[in-house]
């Protein structure tokens, strides 16, 4: 079972590898059909049932740093289960989540239509979203993987770092050892400080929950 799976993500990977030679707006377009036809049943992933994810979410959040959060963007919010547990872990803030699918958003809205007021979900990939301000938290988490391609990641990377606000933190979350891949260009940017990270490795599926923290000054 262990080695089908294996081979299933790397299927999974070399398809979406093959996506990112085209142009930044195809591939944009050709995910958006995509994960609109995945999402064609309800929280297809299990992630808001899944002992595993919920797992890792705790694990997330147990690695975000206690300080006031005025601004948070999660990137990749899917149906929003965990959109709805950062409305929940941070009661004063005002959370953005973007995904590229409209079908994911559209139930991710009724998941947190309870705090309307202080949450705004936006159909957008990480190279097209247009913010309207800098974020004091940044989620990526499950996603980079999506991208492909070196030049389309190192796009992406510094597309999340200048999303963030003076001091503001990024916590990326992704397959360990696979993480060191997909966070290469993050770390090797003289703009974030890396602060923390956690590899599980006592699952199915190993992970890292890695935390990031921009100048105080907003200087590189």
């Amino acid at each position: 079972m262990a080695a089908v799976r294996a081979l299933a993500e790397i299927m999974h990977r070399v398809f979406f590898r093959t996506l990112s030679l085209l142009s930044s707006r195809g591939q944009g377009a050709l995910l958006r059909r995509y994960f609109n036809w995945w999402h064609r049943r309800p929280d297809p992933w299990n992630m808001g049932t899944d002992v595993y994810e919920q797992g890792k979410y705790a694990a997330t959040l147990a690695q975000v740093p206690a300080r006031p959060y005025r601004r948070i963007l999660e990137v990749g919010c899917s149906e929003g289960v965990f959109t709805e547990r950062l409305v929940t872990a941070f009661p004063e803030a005002h959370i953005t989540g973007v995904d590229i699918s409209e079908r994911a958003l559209d139930r991710a809205r009724e998941r947190v239509a309870a705090a309307d007021g202080r949450t705004r979900l936006v159909a957008a990939d990480i190279l097209g979203f247009t913010a309207e301000h800098h974020y004091d938290l940044v989620f990526c988490a499950e996603t980079l993987y999506y991208l492909g391609r070196r030049e389309r990641l190192r796009l992406a990377s510094a597309r999340l770092v200048g999303l963030l606000a003076p001091g503001g933190v990024l916590v990326l979350v992704h397959p360990w050892p696979e993480a060191r891949r997909l966070h290469r260009f993050v770390d090797s940017g003289p703009p974030l400080a890396r602060i923390g990270e956690r590899v599980h490795r006592s699952t199915h599926r190993p992970f890292a929950v890695v935390v990031y923290e921009a100048r105080p000054d907003g200087s590189g």
